[in-house]
């Protein structure tokens, strides 16, 4: 259906898509989630010309939309798209603002145009709304209306950018019931959303983005329940992360603990976590590995998981195998120990820092 192929597209000081290429089939359905400002809706931009890429082609059935001289309109005819911010025309009614498009460009007559309109508009359950202008409606109903108006052209495909993203809590699950339905339908969709429970039950295939591209792709399963790369698990997980590089005796442990206190503070750290946090660090790093290095190099990252409120401290640092079992400050292990709900050791010698000590914190 879609084929997009080395998809790029830059502004003046960002570069959204660095190289997408991607395949999306007659049925799909496809959440694509994300991180903020990492081209998710930049993507679907792309995809209906409301951007022109910077490079790279992308193929409508057997034809390239991005090629010199297509006819955009066309396109367009063959793609819906949904905002964020319904776009409806404000001077018009619901039922002409579903009449309009479909009268222009596919050369209906006002009946059958206003028959069609009708017939959508019972579908997303607004029907009664219909000579209403949009100041009228809820939040809610406008995004049922807009979805409607796509429909209105018969799309083979329909993008939709972050549908439920401007409604009022309370008016969210009318949309998402209304796409759901459509998702069931056989229509090919793509749809940019923050929510992970809806992306999870609509869809069978859901892009993960960031580092400029479609960084992993899977089944729901596969993305929500067993990510294999690592940003994928860190935005799933919802961690927060807090790293550190400690490269000599002389550190600024200071400055440190500082940026620690501002990461607590900006993710809500129970009290009781924070004091685990800075225990383990302080008799890990500054009594048991310090003194054992003239030159320490030494990695800290502390993940905390906003969802579950569990923080796993990974500490990675070089030299000859060292298991901090075999310290001889028993005292600080035995605080470690008593901290951490789990504690280990490996050693890899093809890392840059092979030693690698993970906390569990309680």
């Amino acid at each position: 259906m879609i084929e997009i192929k080395k998809l790029r597209k830059e502004y003046d000081m960002v570069t959204p898509l660095k190289d997408v290429s991607v395949t999306i089939n007659d049925g799909d359905v496809i959440s694509v989630i994300g991180p903020s400002g990492t081209g998710k809706s930049t993507l679907l931009r792309c995809i209906n010309l409301l951007e022109t890429p910077t490079s790279g082609q992308v193929f409508l059935g057997d034809e390239e939309i991005t090629a010199k001289g297509y006819d955009v309109k066309k396109a367009r005819r063959r793609m819906g798209m949904v905002f964020q911010s319904f776009n409806l025309f404000g001077h018009l009614t619901v039922i002409e603002n579903l009449m309009i498009a479909p009268m222009d460009l596919l050369n209906k007559s006002k009946q059958e145009a206003y028959d069609k309109g009708m017939e959508l508009l019972r579908r997303v359950g607004v029907a009664d709304k219909a000579l209403s202008y949009p100041d009228e409606l809820s939040g809610g109903q406008k995004q049922r209306v807009a979805i409607a108006r796509t429909l209105c052209m018969d799309p083979e495909v329909i993008l939709l950018d972050e549908p439920t993203s401007a409604l009022d809590p309370t008016m969210v699950s009318e949309v998402q019931a209304v796409i759901r339905e459509l998702a069931k339908s056989g229509k090919t969709m793509m749809i940019v959303t923050h929510e992970m429970n809806f992306a999870r039950a609509i869809s069978n295939r859901v892009f993960y983005m960031d580092d400029g591209g479609i960084y992993e792709e899977g089944t729901p399963e596969e993305i929500f329940d067993a990510p294999k790369k690592e940003l994928t698990k860190r935005f799933i997980r919802k961690l927060k992360v807090f790293e550190a590089r400690i490269d000599s005796r002389d550190y600024d442990f200071i400055r440190m603990d500082a940026e620690l206190d501002t990461f607590f503070m900006n993710n809500d750290v129970a009290s009781a976590t924070k004091y685990r946090i800075r225990l383990a660090i302080e008799e890990l790093v500054r009594q048991i590995l310090i003194p054992h290095y003239d030159m320490p190099d030494i990695n800290v990252t502390v993940e905390y998981s906003i969802q579950d409120e569990k923080c796993h401290i990974t500490v990675t640092y070089a030299g000859e195998s060292f298991d901090i079992r075999n310290t001889d400050n028993e005292l600080s292990l035995s605080m470690l120990e008593n901290t951490a709900e789990e504690l280990s050791y490996s050693y890899d010698k093809e890392a840059e820092l092979p030693n690698r000590v993970d906390i569990q914190i309680r």
